[in-house]
Order: structure tokens, then sequence, then C-alpha cells
């Protein structure tokens, strides 16, 4: 795939060596075992649907069939954008046998992110559902630069997901090597950027996470963050579920009156969940009547998790509590399951693989010295080695030796566990959803009263951060526009609503640094005044 950069032939040849990187492709990844002893086992539970490893292997193969019969292709790339629905699990599994590459966005996603996406990608598809409340996703596909539109629901003119049934073919395989889904950055300086996982890569991420997680065909897993978000889909995520043998549970939500009843019904044992989901948890767990005493394991990601309330899952969930720290470009650091509780409750893990390699370094790249607080650099058989088609943010955010800048501020004590101390990357990170700063101002300043906008991040107890937009205004003075104004401005251009602002300032002129930049330093103080 043009803009793909592959790992280097030594290190190539070193990871299928030492057995990191093998030919499973992610269309494969069905339990076979279960697929031969047992294909009634369920897999999957949608809604009032239930659906058996056998029956949801045989829609994969029907609907892969009909994405080639309408004309996708290996090398394709396919924008979905599904809520957590069977139709969002087939759709993936079906894409990925015959090659083609899901581009993976976010139900939350508007015009101006999936555009952007369609565009970036050069997408051949876009697969969709029919509408979310009052918001019509197939309105919105009219405009988009695709040749095929595919609906899970009432497709109107376009192609319904449901009608993508053809008899089975033998495509040709996808190399493993092949990118077989591109995952979306938080994006730190304007748009998300894709980032390209291999088969064989994403493979060794979701069955090395399933193997360190314990999961088994005794697992019952509750999906209640968005299933295209790398957490949910491959961390070990609904994929290293399935690789497992276990039944995936997937839930509209993480309200506890949306989760607590199918984890009561369904027997679930493992969660993952963001920090603001598992506070909220914590505070309903103490009046709901629902039995959650299945429940094993609750994996927190996304955001730190607080210790002090980590240290409260047990005792209130009557489960282990289980830090992940990560990222779609990459590296997972997870606390193990017979971690003390004074590293489960006060790290953010260590790395999955042994092939994982980590810096710690200074502003000059220099190593700190051990247990100081450095920026986290690495590299590994499951971590890029660039950006989709982006070579001049590749130059930035990689060392001449392949070591990816992850931006995140870390501690590494002597058992290799890691502790999160902040980011230097501009970047609010919302109760788990990654907001570019970059990407809201250039969005602030096409409204016509704003002269310059910086946007900062406001310490939250709940979603960790929250979003403050600084603006100053065009003269002459005019009304200031208020903050719902604005949020009226942004919903207009098509931006999704998580990264609206959650609180408005004005200023006559913004601090500037030595060099000339905004001063968000000094802003963020003006916040703490």
């Amino acid at each position: 795939m043009d803009g793909f950069t592959p790992w280097p032939a030594d290190l190539e040849a070193r990871y299928r060596a030492e057995g990191y990187w093998g030919d499973r492709l992610l269309g494969d990844v069905l339990n076979p075992g279960v697929l031969r002893s047992d294909p009634g086992r369920t897999a999957l539970v949608a809604g009032a649907e239930r659906i058996g490893y056998g029956e949801l292997d045989r829609r994969a193969a029907r609907t892969a069939a009909g994405f080639l019969r309408l004309g996708v292709r290996r090398g394709d790339r396919v924008v979905v954008q599904l809520p957590n629905t069977a139709g969002f699990v087939v759709a993936f599994l079906a894409l990925a046998r015959i090659g083609a590459a899901p581009v993976l966005a976010l139900p939350a996603h508007r015009e101006s992110e999936i555009r952007y996406l369609c565009e970036l990608a050069d997408a051949r598809a876009y697969v969709t559902s029919a509408a979310d409340g009052d918001f019509d996703y197939r309105e919105m596909a009219r405009s988009l630069p695709v040749e095929h539109v595919v609906v899970d629901g009432d497709a109107q003119e376009f192609t319904a997901l449901a009608d993508l049934d053809a008899d089975p073919v033998e495509p040709p395989r996808p190399d493993p090597s092949d990118v077989g889904v591109l995952l979306l950055s938080g994006g730190t300086t304007g748009l998300p950027k894709l980032i390209p996982r291999t088969h064989r890569d994403y493979v060794y991420n979701l069955e090395a996470s399933a193997e360190v997680c314990g999961f088994t065909r005794d697992t019952v897993y509750l999906v209640v963050l968005p299933a295209a978000h790398n957490f949910a889909l491959a961390c070990p995520g609904l994929l290293g579920v399935l690789a497992a043998g276990g039944t995936v549970v997937l839930a509209p939500s993480g309200s506890p009156d949306e989760a607590f009843p199918l984890i009561e019904r369904e027997r679930v044992t493992a969660c993952a969940v963001v920090p603001p989901i598992a506070l909220l948890w914590l505070d309903a767990a103490t009046w709901s009547e629902e039995d959650l005493s299945s429940l094993e394991l609750l994996q927190v990601g996304g955001a730190k998790f607080a210790a002090d309330r980590a240290a409260e899952v047990p005792g209130v969930l009557g489960c282990a509590v289980q830090q992940v720290f990560g990222m779609a470009e990459g590296l997972l650091n997870y606390t193990r399951l017979d971690d003390p509780r004074e590293l489960a409750e006060r790290t953010q893990g260590r790395p999955l693989s042994p092939a994982d390699e980590i810096r710690v370094v200074d502003a000059d790249g220099a190593p700190v010295a051990p247990g100081e607080v450095g920026e986290l650099l690495t590299r590994g058989p499951y971590t890029l080695r660039g950006y989709y088609r982006a070579p001049e943010h590749n130059a930035r955010s990689f060392t001449p030796d392949g070591f990816y800048r992850t931006g995140d501020l870390v501690r590494e004590l002597p058992s290799g566990h890691l502790v999160v101390e902040g980011r230097e990357k501009d970047q609010i990170n919302r109760g788990g959803d990654k907001i570019s700063a970059e990407e809201l101002e250039h969005h602030l300043l096409a409204h016509p009263a704003v002269h310059d906008a910086a946007v900062v991040g406001v310490p939250d107890p709940v979603l960790g951060e929250r979003t403050c937009a600084f603006l100053v205004l065009r003269p002459p003075p005019a009304e200031p526009p208020t903050l719902a104004a604005v949020r009226a401005f942004l919903r207009g251009r098509g931006v999704a609503a998580y990264k609206f602002p959650d609180r408005l300032e004005h200023a006559d002129a913004f601090p500037r640094t030595p060099v000339g930049k905004v001063s968000k330093k000094e802003l963020a103080a003006r916040l703490d005044g």
C-alpha cells in the first residue's frame, strides 16, 4: 500500500524468527478449534441477536463475497462508521478476508472528519448506519467522495449491508504483511492521522493481549466503548475474545442502566472502560440492584486512572482492576493479573511484549536517570514505523533508528512498570477522547467574530480534562459569542460534539513565549487564579 512505512528487513526477520509474527490474518481470527468442534457456541450477543461461531463465520464469508461483487478489492480502503452492532463485526471480518482495509471512524464523527478520512484514504466505499437519533448518516453520505455507500439498516438509494449476501468465493488471500486496518490517531496537530496496522502485527497485538489478560473460552466480554476504538477492538478487545473462543456482548454505551443488566443477564466476566465510566460504575454499584458477581476483571485505560479510585474497584465491584496504558500506534502496557496491589493501583503497567524496546529521554533525546521523568520512545513488533501518507509528520514523530516519539511523559520503575506523568503533545484527553487543540482552534478561527483562538485542557476530577477555548475577538468590539453560540457554530461545521469546548474565556491578547508562540502554560495558569 502506498504511504505505508514497512519495518526494516532485519527487524522483520527477527520478529518472524522469534515467533512474534505469523501468517494468521485478521479475517481468520475466529477460534478455529471452536469453529470445528462447537460451531453453535455463542460468539456474539448484540441486542436480541445471539450469533454462534459457525453463523458468524458464514455471515462474514457471504458478506465478503458481497463486497467483492460490489467491486471492493484487496488494497482498497473502506471507511467504516458503525456503532456497537453485529454489523460492525461482520463488516470488519468481511473486509479483512478480501484484503480491503477498514478505516475505523467513530460514530460521533461528522462530515468534517468523515470527508477528511475519505479523501486522505482515497476510500472506495463508506459503510455506515442509517441514523443516530436525529442525525441521518445517509444525508451526509450523499456528498462524500466515494463510489459506494453501504448502510446497515434502511439504505434508501444506497446498498444495504444485509444485501451484501452472496455465495462465498475464495478471493486472493491477503499477504500477512498487508495493511489490515487503518486506525485513527488521537490527533495532536490538525485532524487525526491514519495508523496502518498490518495483519500480522495486529494479530500479534490481540493474541498476546488475550494471553496476558487470561482470556479463554470461558471469557464473556462486554464492549461498552466504541468497537472501532483500539482498546475495545484488540486490547484484547472483541477480536482477542473471538480468537480465544469466548463470547462478546455488545452494549450501546457504558451507562450503568444499560451495562449492568447485561452483566447480570450474560454473566459478563470482563470489560474495558475509560476512567469516567469506571467512576460512574463505582458510584452506581452502591445503589444498583443488578447482580455483578460474575465480573472478574475491569480494564481501565484511555487516560490515567487515579490510584485511590483504582483501589476501590475490588471492594465495590468485586473484581480485579487492570490498568492499561497504550496507543493505537502500537505499544501496550498492562498491569499483570498477579501484580501486587501497589503496582496494579499506582502504575500504568509494563510493556506487553518482550520485544518492546523502551527509551525514556530528556528534551535533547538523552536517556534520563533511572526513575526520572522523560518522554517515552518505543519501537517493537506491533508499533508503527510511520503514519499513513504523512511524510512530514513522520520526520518529526520518529527517530532516525525508528523509535516512535509518543509525547507521553513517564517514569520507569525497576520492575519495568511505567507511571504516566503527563504529555508533551498539545492534546486534551477528555475522558479517553483525544482532542487536537490545533484542530479545534482552526474551526474556531473560522468564526466571523474570532481573531485568534487557543485551546487548553482544564483538570477535571471525573473526565481527567475538560476543554477551555480562549478567544480574541475581531475589531471593532462586538458582542462576545456565548458558549452555546460557539457550540452551535461548530455543530454547523460538522464537528463531533465531544470536541466542543466545555468552557469559554475571552482575552484582549494572548501571552507569548520568547519565540512568539502562544504560551498555553500562562493561559492555563489564568484558569487557576
